[in-house]
């Protein structure tokens, strides 16, 4: 899969995921630092890369403002590396099919809209 990663996420999760096999991509190593939220957006589109965020504001970007999007995996949870990492491949193995969509994890529950 192809993942590109905000700023706000640890990049050693983007190094975990690519060692797993994923196309990793992260803001704040391989683009322009202080790139707008929308910017983000529209890269990960562009590139067909699913985004992956602790950001609330690209769920606004996407439901209020009808921005399009490749996908979008909403970490609303700040645990341990350890513990995002396995998240993030729970994610990946079981809603494989619906990463396009707008994906919220905590650590109780995963939600699609």
């Amino acid at each position: 899969m192809r993942f590109l990663l905000d700023e706000n996420v640890d990049a050693r999760l983007g190094a975990f995921l690519a060692q797993q096999g994923h196309d990793i991509r992260t803001i704040a190593v391989d683009y322009p630092q202080a790139l707008a939220d929308d910017q983000v957006l529209a890269l990960a589109l562009g590139e067909r890369r699913i985004l992956v965020t602790h950001d609330r504001d690209f769920g606004e970007l996407i439901f209020r403002e009808q921005r399009p999007h490749a996908g979008v995996v909403l970490l609303r949870m700040r645990g341990t590396l350890d513990e995002l990492q396995t998240r993030m491949l729970q994610v990946i193995v079981e809603f494989e099919a619906h990463l396009t969509q707008f994906v919220v994890v905590t650590e109780r529950l995963i939600r699609v809209r």
